[in-house]
């Protein structure tokens, strides 16, 4: 496994929110659990929601620890055939997209819109 995906600075602030708001969300459950046997009904609802904010900040953590960030592109072998003529293919295809689209534009402008 590659060990710039846990280290990098992205995730390194991620592994410090996960550290300060599980331990937070858990404190809460058990201050939850206190009022609850003192009497408070609604705390007993409480004492559930928060470990499953927990356990739901525990995945988008590990979600986004391992999700690529914005303007990363995808991992392509520079060797394979394959990702090589798929590349081309796309590119032929914006291409001929953006062709489509100046023409468009063209004739816009000559109907005065």
């Amino acid at each position: 496994m590659d060990t710039r995906v846990w280290f990098s600075r992205r995730a390194l602030k991620l592994h410090a929110v996960i550290l300060i708001v599980v331990p937070g969300f858990l404190a809460l459950c058990l201050w939850q659990v206190s009022r609850a046997i003192d009497g408070n009904t609604l705390s007993w609802a409480y004492v559930f929601e928060w470990p499953l904010f927990a356990g739901y900040a525990v995945y988008m953590w590990w979600r986004l620890v391992h999700e690529a960030p914005e303007g990363t592109p995808p991992p392509a072998s520079a060797g394979d055939p394959a990702a090589r003529e798929q590349q081309e293919k796309e590119d032929a295809e914006l291409a001929a997209y953006n062709e489509y689209l100046a023409q468009l534009a063209e004739q816009d402008e000559a109907a005065g819109r």
